[in-house]
């Protein structure tokens, strides 16, 4: 096919600071924003390092800052108080990586080190005033013959809700949801697994045309089946849990906020999806509870048409995102929401089955010549919220995007070893835990 029949469009990006005002704008719409480090000023006073407790201005326009309005002028310059809530919820999701024990001598290997009750307090959230409610646990459907794996499930995350008080400093009852990223094998080979296939998970109404990557897919819905004992699928765990919250606080002012990384933001759209889809989230009168998802380094999970539908039911959905994580620009390096035929004017009959990100992308520059691993590592991504400018571009020499290619190429070869030096440089590119 001829080149000058193909025109990869790039999104517009803008250049923004960080705002020290913590009053918020009236919106209007923007969709990429692109903080790079050399060209920010910090707030006078960054955000302590300590959990981030919320504002009591945010129990008057916890809407917007939930995606009400698409974040419409909270980013150019960013919010404080929508800053302030990506870090909370960044936290959140860090305590599935500082929790999960990864070692092979241990009683809890693959599983959350603390009970529900301890979780939060040991992993440094105590004065969170949320409590865990639930354990989630995720099965990929897959066989590893050579390693003589038995797929089981292994801990991936945990529902909460906000106690009363915090209810009142909020202004809702906010159910929140959280899933870490890749560590397992299989969980590896599933990310691999990157052919569209129909979702079909509402049973009225399967919508063949609403496809998402397969191994996604299976990570949320496959169970332990052939087990006695086994447990349900990760996808039934979590419906019925946020079934049981949604009806205990019935009457209450509402959220559900869903947080993942890498991984386990594909898992937290996918629940959003499925959640909106059957209807969970609306109460008697028929009105929503918003859903909002803060996805962090996170890949594409469906086509064009998951989007849309993601769009249709309201979903809002705030990626965080670093232009130089290789994590974001998969799957569908190449085929995309931005690739156009014939300089725009003509689309491919086959460009429906192109992945598409979904939301609103809030963009970071940042890049660490001495550990390169730090784009996709999420303490990174929280550390530069705090404070930007302790980080530092070097980026002269290094060719990054090959480095990204070899590392994705590396765990296609399915061998004990290789297999198991993939899991270790996922654990060392996502859970790696550092103080800057």
């Amino acid at each position: 096919m001829a080149s000058t029949a193909l025109n990869m469009h790039k999104p517009n990006i803008n250049l923004v600071s960080f705002s020290t005002d913590s009053m918020l704008r009236k919106c209007s719409f923007g969709q990429v924003t692109l903080m790079k480090m050399s060209e920010i000023s910090s707030p006078k006073h960054p955000v302590s390092a300590k959990f981030s407790k919320t504002s009591p201005i945010l129990a008057r326009c916890w809407r917007e800052v939930q995606g009400l309005n698409n974040w419409e002028n909270l980013m150019e310059p960013l919010d404080p108080l929508l800053q302030q809530e990506i870090i909370r919820y960044g936290e959140f999701v860090a305590a599935c990586y500082k929790a999960f024990d990864l070692n092979p001598s241990s009683k809890r290997f693959l599983s959350c080190k603390f009970g529900k009750k301890r979780i939060l307090k040991e992993v440094g959230l105590g004065d969170s005033d949320y409590e865990v409610t639930k354990y989630i646990y995720a099965t990929p459907d897959i066989n590893i013959p050579m390693q003589n794996i038995v797929s089981c499930g292994r801990w991936i995350g945990y529902v909460a809700v906000s106690s009363d008080d915090e209810a009142k400093r909020i202004g809702r009852r906010d159910i929140v949801i959280t899933f870490r990223g890749t560590v397992t094998n299989p969980e590896w080979i599933a990310n691999l697994m990157s052919s569209l296939t129909p979702a079909r998970l509402d049973p009225h109404n399967p919508r063949p045309d609403v496809k998402v990557a397969a191994g996604f897919l299976c990570l949320y819905t496959s169970d332990e089946s052939g087990s006695k004992f086994g447990l349900g699928s990760c996808r039934e765990q979590l419906l019925s849990e946020v079934s049981r919250l949604l009806n205990k606080y019935k009457g209450e002012e509402m959220s559900i906020t869903l947080a993942g990384h890498s991984m386990g933001s594909s898992l937290a759209l996918l629940l959003a999806y499925d959640i909106a889809e059957l209807g969970l989230n609306r109460d008697d009168s028929d009105c929503q509870i918003p859903i909002t998802v803060f996805s962090f380094g996170g890949p594409r999970v469906g086509n064009s048409r998951f989007k849309e539908r993601c769009e249709e039911l309201g979903l809002k959905v705030l990626r965080i995102v670093n232009v130089n994580d290789p994590i974001t620009k998969l799957p569908g390096f190449f085929l995309n929401e931005n690739f156009k035929g014939f300089g725009g004017s003509f689309e491919f009959p086959w460009s429906c089955s192109c992945y598409a990100h979904v939301g609103v992308e809030l963009a970071f520059d940042f890049f660490k010549m001495q550990n390169p691993s730090c784009v996709h590592d999420l303490e990174d991504y929280i550390s530069f919220l705090r404070c930007p400018k302790a980080f530092e571009i070097q980026r002269k020499g290094i060719d990054f995007l090959n480095r990204a290619k070899d590392f994705i190429l590396s765990a296609q070869n399915f061998n004990t070893i290789t297999l198991r030096n993939a899991a270790i440089n996922m654990v060392n590119l996502g859970q790696t835990q550092r103080t800057l």
